[in-house]
């Protein structure tokens, strides 16, 4: 059994894992952390893999934390900059065990991952790409880690391929152009009645290619979520590792 706890428990996405953790045949639930409590009580005496979904704010530390005690940690929390990554990769350095790892994904459904993958793609053979990203108002970050990751693959993908700065003429635009992430326009849409939901815009003259992914409910994450707990407890993963593509055969 993958001894797993969860912290951040109370939170719409933190109750989710709990509840998938518990009705997994290979995973009993070992501790379950919210606010207010001490992440320390979770070690490698009593924990294999801590799943961390609280807020930005608070993740960093928790993550530290939970390296320090010999833990790996599956991080769902968005957020994170270079300096932060940075932090975390020292902190794996200099943790008790040689092999640690902490794994953070910006979105854990597969559909979304595919939609990264194939955007990446196709991003070399057009001219112009936007990303809109639509989610709950609940919501306290925007745009959402996921679509800044899908900007940043793309933008990648199109250096790699030698292509310039995509066409805009616009000239004043009073912020409706969204926010540029590595050259890449991105727009966040906050409605009641949405979940989780995605849409890459690629065009060329004459003909566009849409790519969508949409995540109706808070289940949608659960099946990546176990899978990156899974292949942490299973190891080859030391360090720090980024994006549910880690585990995927894309």
């Amino acid at each position: 059994m993958i001894r797993v706890a969860v912290v951040g428990a109370k939170g719409r996405m933190g109750a989710s894992v709990v509840q998938a953790v518990n009705d997994a045949s290979d995973m009993q639930l070992s501790h379950t952390i919210d606010h207010g409590q001490d992440p320390a009580q979770i070690n490698s005496g009593n924990t294999d893999v801590a799943v961390e979904f609280t807020i930005p704010s608070a993740s960093l530390s928790n993550v530290l934390t939970l390296v320090a005690h010999g833990v790996d940690v599956v991080v769902g929390t968005t957020g994170w900059d270079d300096d932060k990554l940075e932090q975390v990769r020292q902190a794996l350095v200099n943790a008790p065990r040689a092999d640690q790892s902490v794994f953070i994904a910006p979105n854990f459904a597969i559909s979304a991952v595919l939609a990264d993958h194939f955007a990446a793609q196709a991003a070399r053979y057009f001219e112009s790409v936007e990303v809109i990203e639509l989610h709950h108002p609940d919501k306290i970050d925007a745009p959402s880690g996921t679509a800044i990751h899908t900007a940043q693959a793309i933008a990648a993908s199109r250096r790699e391929a030698g292509l310039g700065p995509m066409p805009d003429g616009t000239v004043t635009d009073g912020g409706s152009r969204g926010q540029v992430v590595d050259g890449v326009h991105v727009h966040a849409v906050r409605l009641r009645g949405l979940n989780a939901h995605e849409e890459i815009l690629l065009g060329n003259a004459g003909e566009q290619l849409v790519i969508r992914a949409d995540s109706f409910d808070r289940g949608s994450f659960m099946q990546g979520v176990l899978l990156a707990v899974r292949k942490l407890h299973d190891g080859g993963y030391p360090g720090l590792n980024i994006g549910l593509d880690t585990f995927l055969d894309l």
